[in-house]
């Protein structure tokens, strides 16, 4: 494993050097045995498909299938539709950059794991010879990058992710606002129209009833990969503690030393994991969960690639 770097804020430099570390994982079919994308979640993911490519008269030797019987009756002559293999399977990674992600006990903030996780799969896809595109956003608002197949459009993604990640402030002005999640994946919607792999980032703060109608929507026509990031202190509170806790506005101190605040609040923390790994067996949409306490690129391979390790 790679000497881990301060684990608050990413840095351009790093997350182009992930291009180097960005293997053993993808998001495509014919996944290794391992893989979370394996088995009954295999058959969601369509794999590359045809392309129409024209529409000409019937030769011989052409496979009956593929006759246009709206065309032939109205033309009086036999016509084929004609398709060819189609040549990628854009990937657009949504990114969350919020102030809700500005947190971390133990290695990173899940900012930070986003942001590498989110490199690393835009690396890969280019890499594969695929189009990747993405939406990033905080609390404001988003950026999209349309899905494009060069190392300048994963340059762009990156920038972008910088740039928000480093506003992130302890003490920022942002006003936090869960509902952008619910704006962001409506917009997602309209920009992933059929056969997308779209790949959600988030810690998933906000989500609700819309949320998974949201996800149900875009699962119709796409292939949709949730990565919730999560925190072990969300599940694993200090004993004796006083922790400050704000929405963005107001803020608390609750000592961890009283067990029914420890309780309540590891229940809380513990319910909404659990609510997005419903997702997996309700909604079909495969459901990976990415700690702060380790390499994100580790943790992506055990999921997604050839070495099952910890689930």
């Amino acid at each position: 494993m790679d000497a881990p770097q301060t684990g608050v804020y990413t840095s351009l430099e790093e997350l182009v050097r992930l291009q180097f570390r960005a293997t053993g994982f993808h998001f495509l079919p014919r996944q290794p045995v391992h893989s979370l994308l394996t088995g009954r979640h295999a058959s969601r993911m369509r794999g590359r498909g045809l392309d129409f490519e024209e529409l000409r008269s019937y030769l011989p030797g052409d496979d009956i299938r593929s006759i246009d019987w709206k065309v032939t009756a109205r033309t009086g002559e036999p016509h084929v539709r004609v398709y060819t293999e189609e040549r990628d399977r854009p990937v657009l990674l949504v990114v969350d950059q919020r102030i809700s992600m500005f947190f971390g006990s133990r290695v990173y903030m899940k900012s930070v794991i986003a942001a590498e996780l989110a490199a690393a799969g835009a690396w890969r896809v280019v890499g594969q010879g695929d189009r990747v595109g993405a939406v990033i956003f905080d609390d404001e608002g988003f950026e999209h990058v349309r899905p494009l197949r060069s190392a300048d459009t994963v340059s762009r993604i990156l920038h972008v992710i910088v740039e928000k990640n480093q506003a992130l402030r302890a003490d920022s002005n942002a006003r936090r606002d869960p509902s952008i999640l619910n704006q962001v994946l409506e917009s997602v919607s309209h920009f992933a129209g059929h056969d997308y792999v779209v790949a959600v980032i988030s810690d998933f703060d906000g989500a609700d009833e819309q949320t998974r109608r949201h996800l149900t929507r875009l699962a119709q026509n796409n292939d949709v990969i949730a990565f919730p990031i999560y925190d072990p202190l969300a599940s694993d509170l200090p004993e004796n503690a006083r922790l400050v806790v704000s929405n963005g506005e107001l803020q608390v101190e609750l000592d961890t030393g009283k067990a029914s605040t420890r309780e309540r609040l590891e229940r809380f923390s513990d319910e909404r994991l659990q609510a997005v790994l419903s997702w997996q067996p309700e909604l079909g949409i495969p459901v990976a969960p990415v700690s702060t306490d380790r390499d994100a690129l580790e943790q992506i391979r055990e999921l997604l690639g050839a070495a099952g390790g910890r689930r």
